[in-house]
């Protein structure tokens, strides 16, 4: 098989490149995706996401042991599913704001160059105050069609605090509280599948292979000629590979086939293609940590999978089953000297616990508190053949202070007159932490991932980056790297976005050699 560019991974940039790469019916591309088909009622559903966690569709990560995490390990879900992580996620879309962008310091990668890549990929249903978004791409980006009772009160809590009431989130600045602005579309999940792939799934020079996990790329010499996939296809390329496995998959299909730092691929028996010593590291996520109370009326989602609600969203498309789950958000700062929002708050009408895999015992309400801009920096490696996630989570004692900083807004906000009619005490497993120390602990025993890793395939303009602003892996030909995995730091919002943005922009690049 043979064909002019072979994309690895069908996730939320994968997606895209298949698309925009396919428009030209003068070249063919292959799609190669590990997992299968999107077609289940859980990843069209969108409070249905938790229910795929830990399932065929999810590539089932866990961390190493995280020694400032009170030794645990941390379970990381990932897609293993056409959409990849936009099929599994909470369809939260935010970008971020300038600064995520302007401090990458890349040349053509500043906000106001990015901008338009993203308004590229949107199309707004309903307000667009501003023209933050754009109007006519093939991502739906719309508001929640039932919001809860309590999530109203959450956006007058944050009102009552003094936080600005944001229009829309996604404009130059993201400071204050907002609705989610979510990928959906009439109800139901709108992931970079359904924007991109499906509509262009008829081309005749676009194939797609699904239950393909690629073993390595191919080279010979110090070009990329294709790939090898399970069974030991080989799948050519006649003029690019593009990985977009995402921040595991890309930096370990990188080392598997010879390209990282020159020790660890001796120490796993791989032979060396090009010494490329920062492939894998500078790995950066979002950790979380909340607050859970007691509701005091039973209106949150603990009752939301019942069989008058399924029926509504099957025949009507709206009630509790969408959801998103993180309905509101708001994004502050815990200090003066921080020069954009460093915490985000989500709101969610029901007790999220343990990435929704605990079913929970009452009525409950949740602020999650995440860290935007964690200074400690962790890897992706090799343990021998097999992929080794290691975080490095808390390594910066300036990360605790910031999340115990944002635990104690969210303690705020329970304490509004707003909430006061729903927010009752603490829901287990929270027991009421007071002081910083306690606080640090709760955050060490029970924080977890947002799922927003990157950083693994930096971009840079200078050589010892993985690849350059282009997106071409340094050292080699024929090889670039486009997804979440190339972003220098991480963007003060989710990853869906600038994952759908760097696609957009990744095409582009490819387009423009030829």
């Amino acid at each position: 098989m043979e064909y002019d560019y072979v994309i690895v991974g069908a996730g939320s940039a994968g997606c895209v490149l298949a698309n925009r790469l396919s428009a030209d019916a003068a070249v063919s591309v292959a799609l190669v995706e590990a997992g299968g088909h999107d077609d289940k009622l859980e990843i069209r559903m969108p409070a249905g996401f938790a229910r795929l966690f830990k399932t065929d569709y999810d590539w089932n990560f866990t961390t190493a042991k995280q020694s400032e995490m009170s030794g645990r390990e941390l379970y990381w879900p990932r897609g293993r599913v056409i959409g990849g992580s936009s099929s599994l996620n909470a369809q939260m879309w935010v970008r971020g704001c300038q600064e995520d962008y302007d401090q990458w310091g890349v040349p053509g990668w500043t906000y106001d160059e990015v901008l338009p890549y993203f308004t590229r990929a949107e199309q707004r249903v309903g307000s667009n105050h501003g023209g933050v978004y754009g109007t006519s791409g093939p991502l739906y980006i719309s508001e929640l069609r039932s919001p809860n009772v309590t999530t109203h009160a959450f956006l007058r809590a944050c009102e009552e605090l003094g936080l600005t009431r944001l229009g829309e989130l996604n404009g130059r600045s993201n400071e204050g509280y907002c609705p989610t602005p979510v990928t959906q579309n009439r109800g139901r999940r709108w992931s970079s599948a359904d924007a991109y792939l499906r509509p262009a799934a008829a081309r005749p020079n676009l194939t797609v292979l699904t239950g393909a996990p690629v073993n390595r790329v191919v080279f010979e010499g110090t070009r990329a000629v294709g790939v090898e996939h399970s069974g030991g296809t080989l799948i050519r390329a006649r003029r690019e590979v593009v990985l977009s496995a995402g921040t595991i998959g890309s930096p370990y299909l990188l080392m598997r086939s010879g390209v990282g730092a020159a020790e660890e691929l001796r120490d796993a028996g791989v032979p060396i293609v090009c010494e490329l010593p920062e492939v894998g590291k500078n790995l950066q996520d979002h950790l979380a940590s909340g607050v859970y109370v007691e509701c005091k009326e039973p209106v949150t989602l603990t009752k939301a999978e019942s069989l008058v609600n399924l029926l509504r969203y099957i025949v009507l498309r709206s009630g509790m089953l969408t959801t998103n789950v993180g309905e509101a958000v708001a994004f502050v700062r815990t200090s003066e000297e921080e020069p954009a929002p460093d915490i985000e708050l989500v709101f969610a009408p029901g007790p999220f616990v343990d990435h929704g895999l605990t079913p929970p015992t009452g009525h409950g309400l949740t602020v999650g508190v995440v860290l935007l801009q964690p200074e400690s920096r962790g890897r992706v490696g090799l343990s021998g053949r097999d992929v080794l996630i290691d975080p490095g989570y808390l390594s910066a004692e300036a990360d605790v202070k910031r999340l115990i900083a944002g635990l104690r807004t969210a303690k705020q906000i329970f304490a509004t007159s707003a909430m006061k009619r729903y927010a009752g005490g603490p829901m287990a497993p929270y027991w009421g932490p007071e002081s910083d120390e306690e606080l640090a602990q709760w955050i060490r025993e029970r924080g977890e991932t947002l799922y927003h890793p990157v950083g693994t395939c930096r971009m840079g303009a200078d050589d010892a980056s993985v690849v350059d602003p282009s997106l071409r892996v340094r050292g080699v030909e024929g090889l670039r790297v486009v997804d979440a995995s190339v972003m220098p730091t991480l963007n003060r919002g989710h990853t869906h976005a600038p994952a759908v943005m760097i696609g957009e922009k990744g095409s582009e690049l490819i387009l423009q050699n030829g």
